[in-house]
């Protein structure tokens, strides 16, 4: 255990009536004995009052910041140099059919362990001795044998903590682990009860399956047992979408294909493979030469997955940036020849984002039919990035302010005022103007009014 929080723990509270009654539990001890980098988030439980053992440590000067204390459920969060500590109360849990709260009351170890997701987060080690607790007598070997297994009746299990079955696919992929027997039926038997379980936490899970290994197959897990459907049911119309000549996969299987090839981080170009096509099902036709097209499946795409992902309750932020990623991602397949003011067009209107469309697009194509002309996307970047070293995002604008508008000929504020200000940037953009060149502005401004007073 080598953990600066833990060691500090583990200090401030020898010789109290804590000393080797706190023990480490869940990911950290199952990463430690895999040979795995720990996280910063530690779980530690204790069969004493979890609100004494935090109060031990605050008034030993060790935490940092305000406790986070649930009396209900007898746990607390703590932050202890740069990990968030989980400080739990050993307890039993009953649940309601309605609810994925549970009702709670103190209890062992042993029954802790029980009310744990798998057998393998049930492992403990004791914070001061360091010694290896296995109390249900599964969890070092379903560790070894790279077993998920729920403590209970995986049924049992589900049914109580729905959330667990997200879980079950995240930690499967993310720890290279098979499924126990009967486990995937049980998802598939409990898959329904996702729906008592908020869109925030299931969203943060959500959020974990696509930023870890394998995103591909994990969603494609989800799709397999049910549980995809119950909070993005859109996602189900895309299986068996044939896409045509340019594609030898389904709308669905291309999907997870661009997951894959995207190789990504960031959960913006994550979310944006994983909504570029939503529309397809909605708008696929087949023209008069039998060919299969999807017109303006980019726009109405990126309405769709607007609405989906503030149902998710994703940020505004966040949700614009996917959006814009999604609505423009056939935007460079367009481009027969890359020119000056198109490379200006697309810095001004993707901004910040254009790196992240890159990737988009970059995996889009990786993930056509192999042998299929594809466009040649390093002319388009080497001319953007040229374009863009001379004209960042930022100067692509009017010369001229509304104000100076005004000024010069004499209008109103109003909408007007906008008008103008776009058709002048739109002259810079075709290099009909240079850059902050205002004296040219103010020329174009003045042959444009005599224009139109004619």
């Amino acid at each position: 255990m080598q953990s600066i929080a833990l060691e500090k723990i583990r200090s401030a509270t020898l010789g109290s009536k804590f000393e080797n009654q706190i023990w480490l539990v869940g990911g950290a001890v199952r990463d430690e004995l895999l040979g795995r980098t720990n996280s910063a988030d530690l779980d530690l439980v204790t069969e004493l009052d979890a609100g004494e053992l935090v109060q031990t440590l605050v008034n030993q000067g060790v935490v940092l910041g305000e406790p986070q204390v649930y009396p209900r459920f007898g746990t607390a969060m703590v932050r202890i140099e740069s990990s968030q500590v989980e400080i739990v109360r050993a307890r039993k849990e009953s649940y309601r059919d309605d609810s994925r709260k549970p009702d709670t009351s103190p209890a062992t170890l042993l029954e802790d362990a029980t009310r744990r997701d798998f057998t393998v987060n049930t492992l403990l080690r004791n914070l001061h001795t360091e010694d290896l607790l296995d109390l249900l007598g599964t969890g070092r070997s379903d560790l070894e044998a790279k077993i998920l297994r729920t403590p209970l009746d995986p049924k049992a299990t589900f049914f109580d903590d729905p959330l667990r079955m997200l879980r079950a696919v995240r930690f499967k992929w993310k720890l290279d682990f098979e499924f126990s027997e009967g486990l995937d039926e049980a998802i598939k038997e409990e898959a329904h009860r996702l729906e008592v379980v908020s869109e925030e936490r299931i969203r943060e899970e959500f959020e974990k399956i696509l930023l870890g290994p394998n995103p591909d197959l994990a969603l494609n897990d989800l799709m397999d047992l049910g549980l995809l459907k119950q909070f993005l049911p859109e996602f189900v119309a895309m299986k068996g979408v044939d896409q045509g000549h340019f594609h030898h996969l389904d709308v669905w299987d291309h999907t997870l294909l661009v997951l894959k090839n995207a190789k990504t981080d960031d959960l913006i170009v994550a979310l944006a493979c994983l909504f570029h096509d939503i529309a397809k099902p909605v708008t696929r036709s087949i023209d008069a030469e039998g060919a299969t097209r999807f017109f303006t499946h980019e726009g109405i795409g990126a309405e769709m997955a607007r609405k989906i992902l503030l149902r998710m309750k994703f940020s505004h932020s966040l949700v614009e940036d996917v959006t814009l990623l999604v609505k423009n991602h056939m935007r460079l397949g367009s481009w027969s020849k890359p020119t000056t003011s198109a490379a200006r067009r697309l810095i001004r209107d993707m901004g910040e984002h254009l790196d992240q469309l890159f990737a988009l697009v970059v995996a889009d194509v990786a993930s056509l039919r192999p042998g299929v002309k594809v466009m040649d996307l390093e002319p388009i970047r080497a001319l953007i990035e040229e374009v863009r070293a001379i004209t960042p995002a930022s100067q692509l604008e009017s010369p001229l302010s509304g104000s100076e508008i005004i000024a010069e000929i004499g209008i109103e504020p109003g909408p007007a005022v906008g008008k103008w200000k776009a058709w002048l940037t739109e002259l810079v953009i075709e290099g009909e103007i240079d850059v902050g060149d205002k004296e040219g502005a103010l020329s174009r401004l003045r042959k444009k009014r005599v224009e139109l007073a004619d």
